[in-house]
């Protein structure tokens, strides 16, 4: 990993969406995308910088509903087309690893979202949050995925 952290926090979330791997995948690897989901309810994005390569950097700015940017850096670790993302976040608050795992499901695709923090209070006391916070990120892409499934829907 990126930064030597000791990673012993982990906060796991997964979904089912009805749709191919290739096409979830699509939703983080296009940034036009990814900027309409990216993050909790309330947020919008700015994507400055998305270099989606192994060792490549991610700069998103994300604004809450009070219009307080929060710049984060990110770091791309390890991607496989279609089957994993690992990224590290380096800041602005809270560094922690994130692994996107996409498996094949009789509904669809199965979407793994690990994160792994240094097991501190501070990070104790916004678990919950944070879990909350990823079922509204997948509330979000799931959004994303319908307006897209209905944007390429061939007309009969």
């Amino acid at each position: 990993m990126t930064d030597a952290v000791n990673r012993s926090l982990i906060i796991e979330n997964e979904r089912i969406f009805a749709t191919d791997r290739a096409t979830l995948f699509r939703a983080f690897s296009d940034p036009r995308l990814l900027e309409k989901w990216w993050g909790p309810h309330g947020f919008t994005n700015r994507v400055e910088r998305f270099d989606f390569v192994n060792g490549g950097t991610w700069v998103i700015v994300m604004t809450s509903s009070s219009d307080t940017d929060f710049k984060n850096h990110w770091t791309f670790e390890e991607i496989r087309q279609d089957e994993r993302i690992a990224a590290f976040h380096h800041g602005p608050k809270h560094a922690f690893g994130l692994e996107i795992g996409y498996h094949d499901d009789a509904e669809g695709t199965r979407l793994t979202w690990r994160m792994s923090f240094e097991d501190t209070e501070q990070n104790r006391e916004i678990e919950k949050f944070l879990s909350a916070a990823n079922e509204q990120n997948f509330d979000r892409l799931e959004a994303v995925l319908t307006s897209v499934a209905t944007t390429f829907r061939s007309p009969r």
